[in-house]
Formats: structure tokens, C-alpha cells, sequence
């Protein structure tokens, strides 16, 4: 592993350990915080869909805090005006005969962009958002600059109705349900949010601005020629049961599929990377049929370090890990072992780190990991 790819890895690791933290602090929110980690690295926009009540807003607060970057979140009305979004006029440059917008604090110098019931916007903002949202852009009379927004996060507790509106809609790529958790899960839910309450936050994890954005660079890097043949498959398929899929949306979709390479710490998309396409809906009765015509494609595909989210009642098991860890730790002591078995060792001790990565119980993870990196140690130091 070269400098550049032990700097990639030590990002993600980062943005692995914010979406962690946000998993511990919100109960049951585990689909909505990983598509937000999808989202960030493939620089497109997420929709929630959800009642009040369902931590909407605040797992996105949680999330800007992370990010040392500005955030600007709006609660939209129908009588919401652009001066609210954009910023006001600049006096002094309006006397001097120019239009400039005065932005400071508002959308247009954001990182990470909020917009609470999204579908309440207006006709008098809608195509500024529209540039926003598919260009990253902001356009007033003359005045054309390009934004720093990382994603944008949309919220709403209903699904477009007006045609008008559609459009708009049309610019999240991404959409997920936010609902409330299982009853089962409702102790757990109480006890992270009374230690949010009184958690000062002093030791949270964070990332910067600048390491999601070279990580959204890096997505172009992925190689995607694998699964390009069960990619546009799964798109005919798709459009045959009558599910409306644009040339567009299919062609800004493969940055999802890298980018949950790329979470994973591969440079190469595998076929289970297609799963971020059940969330593509259109409408609440299409998410069934979309996630049955997306698990015909994954379940084929039998590759290593797939993303946690494939199997989404599959997690990690610390056991297991443990267990095999100590096998090949057995192993590499070995005074006969082979040129050839050493490097298998590696390889499987790469896969095994990347999945302790992703169990949830953080006394479990570390317990996981101190043999991981003992037998690292020991491999290194005979390298």
C-alpha cells in the first residue's frame, strides 16, 4: 500500500467513525446514516421521508457538527422568498448600480445544505433550487457562482403531488424512510438521547470539508466496467415494470455505486454495490418491487468486503471474527508456512479488519481489534 491509498484509507476510516457515532446517538437510524455516508462521497442529494417526531432533523445536526465545514438549514413554508435562502441584496453595491447578493451566512456558502419540508417550496424559489440541487450553481439576474455544497438533505413527511414539484423531487436521487423505531428498541432510543442530552462533545469524531471532498474525487477513480452489464440490466429491468428511470438519473447513479466501493476501501465496484438502487423510488408502493428486482442481481454476487448495507439484517459477527483471527494467527506461526499462504493470510486478515469495522457494539469492535492489529504487527515485522 502506497502513501496516497494509506491517506484514502485513513479518510474513509474517518467518515467511518462519524457514521458510527451517529448510529450509537440514534437508535434504529442505521439505513438513513450510511445512505448519508453514500451521499457525501458521491456528492449527490438525499431525500427522508418520515412523520414528525422520526430524528430527521436532528441525525442531520448531529451530522454537521462533524463536518468542520458551514451548514445552513431552512424550515420551507409556501410563502418562503428567496432573500430567506440566498441573502439579501447588497445596499452599498445596489447604489452603485449592481445586483449582489450579500450570502454571507446563508445557502450559497454552505457545505452541507438542510431544507425541512422540502415539498413547500414556491414557484418564486424553485428554479434557483433547481440549480442548486443538479448543478451545484447559483444563478441571480447576472450574478453566477459556483457552490461548495458537499449534499444537500431534503426532509419532508409526504411525497411530491403538483407537477411543479415532481421536478424537485427529481433532483434527490436517493430517498429513504425515516419511521418510528421498533418498540423493542424504544429503551435504547431513550438512553442515546438523554446522553446526547448531556454529552458536551468534546470527543467526537469529526472530518473536514477537504477530506469528503477528495473523496468525492476520488469516486471518478472507481472502476465500474465489472458490473456495467448487470447495471444496465437492472435499469431495463426497472423501466419495464414501469418504474421511471431517466438517461439522467441512471448516468449520476454510478457515483453511488462508487462511492459504496469506495466506503468499503476498493477501487473496483462489485455487484452487490448495485443495492444503493433500492433507494431510488418514486413512490412508497415501488420500494417492495425495486428492492425485488435489485436482490435478484446482488444475491449472485459472492465477493469479499461487501458493503454492510447488502445484507441489512446481517451484521457483523464479533465472535466469528475473533475466532478466525486467532486461526490465522495460529497459522502465521507456523515455521513451514508458504510463500503463498502468508499472502492469503494477508489478504483475509485485510477483509477480517474491514469488517470489524462495521460491528455495531463498540466493546465488541476494540475486543475484535487488538488481535487484528497484534498479527498486523507481527506480519510487518517480518516483512
Amino acid at each position: 500500500m502506497n502513501e496516497t491509498q494509506l491517506a484514502t484509507h485513513l479518510t474513509i476510516d474517518k467518515l467511518k467513525q462519524v457514521l458510527q457515532h451517529l448510529k450509537k446517538v440514534f437508535v434504529g437510524k442505521d439505513e438513513i446514516i450510511d445512505l448519508m455516508g453514500i451521499c457525501l462521497v458521491g456528492r449527490e442529494n438525499l431525500f427522508i421521508l418520515g412523520p414528525p417526531g422520526t430524528a430527521k432533523s436532528a441525525t442531520v445536526r448531529e451530522l454537521s457538527k462533524l463536518i468542520d465545514g458551514q451548514t445552513f438549514e431552512y424550515l420551507l413554508t409556501r410563502f418562503t422568498e428567496p432573500n430567506e435562502l440566498f441573502g439579501p441584496f447588497d445596499i452599498r453595491k445596489l447604489r452603485e448600480g449592481d445586483l449582489v447578493t450579500n450570502t454571507a451566512g446563508m445557502l450559497p456558502e454552505a457545505s452541507l445544505i438542510f431544507l425541512d419540508e422540502l415539498l413547500n417550496a414556491n414557484s418564486a424559489i424553485l428554479n434557483s433550487l433547481l440549480m442548486v440541487l443538479n448543478e451545484r450553481i447559483f444563478r441571480r439576474g447576472r450574478e453566477t457562482r459556483k457552490l461548495p455544497a458537499l449534499m444537500v438533505i431534503g426532509a419532508s413527511n409526504h411525497l411530491p403531488e403538483d407537477e411543479a414539484l415532481q421536478a424537485l423531487f427529481d433532483r434527490f436521487l436517493i430517498r429513504v424512510k425515516s419511521d418510528n423505531v421498533d418498540p423493542q428498541e424504544l429503551d435504547a432510543v431513550l438512553n442515546a438521547g438523554w446522553v446526547l442530552e448531556q454529552h458536551n462533545g468534546s470527543d467526537k469524531p469529526a472530518i473536514s470539508v477537504a477530506e469528503i471532498a477528495r473523496l468525492q474525487e476520488l469516486t471518478a477513480k472507481v472502476d465500474l466496467q465489472e458490473v456495467r452489464p448487470a447495471y444496465i440490466e437492472l435499469i431495463h429491468k426497472m423501466r419495464n415494470a414501469g418504474l421511471q428511470v431517466s438517461d439522467r438519473r441512471a448516468v449520476k447513479l454510478q457515483r453511488m455505486i462508487a462511492a459504496s466501493a469506495l466506503i468499503c476501501k476498493r477501487n473496483k465496484a462489485i455487484p452487490s454495490d448495485l443495492w444503493i438502487l433500492k433507494h431510488i423510488w418514486d413512490t412508497e408502493e415501488q420500494r417492495e418491487i425495486i428492492a425485488n428486482i435489485v436482490n435478484v442481481i446482488i444475491a449472485t454476487d459472492i465477493s469479499e468486503n461487501q458493503h454492510p448495507r447488502v445484507k441489512e439484517n446481517t451484521k457483523p459477527d464479533a465472535e466469528e471474527i475473533y475466532k478466525e483471527v486467532q486461526h490465522l494467527t495460529e497459522q502465521w506461526a507456523l515455521p513451514e508456512i508458504a510463500m503463498a499462504e502468508r499472502s492469503s493470510i494477508k489478504d483475509r486478515l485485510v477483509h477480517l479488519n474491514n469488517r470489524c469495522e462495521w460491528i455495531g457494539n463498540e466493546a465488541q469492535r476494540k475486543y475484535v481489534q487488538e488481535p487484528i492489529d497484534l498479527l498486523w504487527k507481527q506480519i510487518m515485522q517480518s516483512a
